[in-house]
């Protein structure tokens, strides 16, 4: 097959410096995204008060939930187009890059509906303080009439990722990040429009970047062109993108669940908590952002090595990307913790949602390498085409034993400490379990690559 220059050939010669090719501008890129809703919390923050720096940030749990599913569709399509083009087989790409465009166009209708919807009974259902609850629905509200374009991004740059691409949806993402301030600070400055701004700005440079992903990809040679007359579902491809997909969406909504247990714990310490839990968060995301390019370059990365029949590289690339996963998270989780102070006053200005949010990044952050590790090793049984056992370690690891937590150690210590320290103990007894089932899974397959 033709290869175009942003493409990487994962398939052949030294690891370590093709994946961090490969994970760097996908790290950049989920920085930029984690900046759209960043200039929405500082702009909110900083313009419209703390009541509607918490309407924002309680959204996000709910958001997480209602999409997770349908987002875990991109992952099977990352798996199957890196699978086929590392085996060199074309009309099985060009059928799953068809059947990806017409998955993401069902799935951001049916979450146009349910968002738009339940967004209110739902947001009341978690406790949603009544100061808060108008301004976060109608937030909501606006983020899901833009799902279309939002989900049409998602898996456009997932079938970029699968051959090695990630230059090209940085450089989108660089622009409709610009989009997105200015946007922001016309809004809600000029015209007081307050969340209704953020989450319109939001939406309009989404239809930036995914309007620009669907061109590259109309751009693209052989059998990763498209061609919008036949985007289709093809039944085999579809049910293939489900069948790993489903799982990986699956276990992202319950983890949700599990997330929206504890921002409905959260919110019964008040709003001035929700604003300093929500900043908090925020500053957490490059965190995970930065180590989850680990997990995604690793799925990328062995699923082309298996298509491609390369398995004496599979343990090569897990082993590579916990390492550079560790040092990634560790560094960063120590920086922020030591620079919480300054950094959180770039949120909000208030003495109480500081503290509030310094005492979660002291929890979370020096333990965080402990999430990347255990992401990165589920890229790895994905990529082999696990889905299922790594959603049932996960959700029965971390996902289960968070809600245990919060029914009993937190039931009897009702403080926001108690409550963080949920996160580092399920992330550490998940990875130990991604590990052994990994290695249960790896020893099915050959050690030599095949002829």
């Amino acid at each position: 097959m033709k290869r175009t220059s942003y493409e990487i050939d994962m398939c052949n010669g030294p690891l370590l410096g093709k994946i961090l090719i490969f994970a760097i501008p996908l790290m950049l890129s989920g920085v930029l995204q984690l900046l759209f809703n960043a200039a929405d919390i500082i702009v909110v923050g900083r313009y419209a008060g703390s009541q509607a720096l918490a309407a924002v940030g309680s959204t996000s749990s709910l958001i997480n939930l209602l999409i997770n599913i349908f987002m875990g569709f991109s992952v099977g399509v990352n798996v199957l187009v890196a699978r086929y083009y590392g085996a060199h087989d074309e009309k099985n790409i060009s059928d799953t890059v068809h059947t990806a465009i017409m998955t993401s166009i069902v799935s951001s209708l049916i979450l146009v509906v349910v968002g738009i919807t339940a967004s209110k009974p739902l947001l009341s259902l978690m406790g949603t303080p009544d100061d808060v609850l108008a301004q976060a629905v109608l937030y909501m509200r606006i983020y899901f009439a833009g799902m279309p374009v939002i989900m049409m991004y998602n898996f456009g740059s997932a079938i970029l990722r699968a051959i090695g691409d990630t230059k090209r949806p940085l450089y989108f993402l660089l622009l409709a990040g610009v989009i997105n301030i200015v946007f922001n600070l016309f809004f809600v400055i000029v015209f007081h429009m307050g969340v209704a701004g953020v989450a319109l700005a939001t939406v309009i440079s989404q239809f930036v970047s995914s309007g620009l992903i669907l061109h590259a990809l109309t751009k693209m040679p052989g059998a990763l062109h498209l061609d919008f007359r036949k985007v289709r579902l093809h039944k085999d491809r579809l049910l293939e993108i489900v069948k790993i997909g489903l799982p990986a969406g699956m276990q992202g909504a319950i983890f949700s669940i599990s997330n929206v247990l504890i921002q409905s714990s959260i919110n019964s310490f008040g709003s001035i908590a929700m604003a300093g839990n929500t900043a908090a968060s925020n500053i957490e995301g490059f965190i995970y952002t930065a180590m989850n390019s680990f997990y995604q370059t690793n799925l990328s990365f062995t699923s082309q090595n298996y298509g491609g029949k390369k398995y004496s590289r599979i343990n090569r690339i897990l082993f590579i990307c916990l390492g550079c996963v560790t040092v990634v998270g560790g560094l960063l989780g120590l920086s922020v913790t030591a620079l919480a102070h300054p950094l959180i006053g770039i949120y909000s200005s208030d003495p109480q949602v500081i503290s509030y949010a310094v005492l979660r990044i002291g929890i979370i952050c020096t333990s965080y390498f402990l999430c990347g590790i255990m992401d990165t090793m589920v890229g790895s049984m994905r990529g082999l085409g696990y889905s299922v056992l790594p959603m049932v370690v996960s959700l029965t690891g971390a996902c289960g034993l968070r809600i245990v937590w919060i029914f009993t150690i937190f039931a009897m210590n009702r403080t926001l400490t108690t409550l963080y320290l949920s996160y580092p103990v399920s992330w550490a007894v998940t990875a130990l379990a991604h590990l052994t089932c990994f290695f249960l899974v790896r020893r099915k397959l050959p050690k030599q690559d095949a002829a």
